[in-house]
């Protein structure tokens, strides 16, 4: 059970149990709500994610039962600032790690319900895992993104700068521009300036991308609700993603975020995303709600 009363003079307090996970520095925690509903209001979300007054995370994910006879499980996630979002891409690989460690399924391939849609994820036997995202989403109407047609890239006028960005939806939005130094990015000052701009109506990821060879990138995000993460896994998958239909990249693709390494295959329009790499469990514990 995810929460329980406790008795005697501590009788009105509320605990909820959680795991701590992280999918290369990009930190979660993980509710299981499959055999009693939590409700999480965004105060709560925030204060769960506070890394001095709470248990501290980028993220908190929501394992439910299936809502569909056509998948294992729902998955919903909730970005720091108490905002739900649609997808997360190292979300889901600590969410099909924890399901199979928890032993809520005995299915190594699972087939998870989101808001943006049904992913499919797989522990391998390597103890990596794999995860179908879906196929990428370039309709300018569908990311969404105000343009009046789709093009390759976009210019984006941003804090007095003209910004050369490529936009795309991987279940979210996500503004991609390639930079010579992922280093020297203003990722911090201009990642919330974009992450806000009045072209993306639900907001935007804002990634940014130095291209090291054809199949190797290096990847900073500053993400809607959570700032700059670690990692980013629907942001790699994005960043890959524009790459190659800038010409710049050819699948597979390593994507080095500071928080450690994915790789990323994509085989063109039509096609989805496959996106591979580690998730594991930091610690498990109880806090008062």
């Amino acid at each position: 059970m995810p929460a329980v009363r406790a008795s005697g003079r501590e009788a009105s307090e509320v605990r909820l149990r959680f795991t701590k996970m992280q999918g290369l520095g990009n930190d979660f925690v993980v509710i299981d709500a499959t055999r009693e509903a939590v409700a999480l209001d965004p105060d709560l979300v925030r204060r769960l994610a506070d890394r001095r007054f709470g248990v501290g995370c980028d993220q908190i994910l929501i394992v439910e039962p299936a809502r569909s006879a056509r998948t294992d499980f729902h998955y919903r996630i909730f970005n720091a600032d108490g905002g739900e979002v649609e997808n997360c891409g190292n979300g889901a690989r600590c969410f099909a790690r924890f399901v199979l460690d928890k032993g809520l399924t005995q299915r190594r391939s699972i087939r998870v319900g989101t808001t943006a849609g049904v992913i499919v994820a797989r522990v391998r036997d390597d103890d990596l895992v794999s995860v179908d995202m879906g196929m990428p989403e370039f309709e300018p109407a569908r990311i969404p993104f105000l343009a009046p047609r789709r093009e390759l890239t976009y210019h984006l006028h941003v804090g007095g700068q003209d910004r050369t960005i490529a936009a795309v939806a991987l279940g979210n939005p996500h503004a991609v521009q390639v930079v010579a130094d992922v280093d020297c990015a203003p990722v911090r000052s201009e990642g919330p300036l974009i992450e806000r701009h009045e072209r993306f109506p639900q907001r935007v990821n804002a990634g940014y991308m130095q291209v090291l060879d054809r199949q190797a990138i290096r990847l900073r995000v500053y993400e809607r609700g959570a700032g700059e993460t670690l990692a980013c896994g629907t942001g790699a998958c994005a960043a890959v993603v524009c790459g190659i239909q800038g010409g710049l990249l050819s699948s597979p693709v390593r994507v080095a975020m500071r928080g450690g390494e994915v790789e990323i295959e994509w085989g063109g329009e039509a096609t989805t995303v496959m996106m591979t790499g580690p998730a594991c469990t930091v610690f498990e514990g109880e806090i008062e709600i």
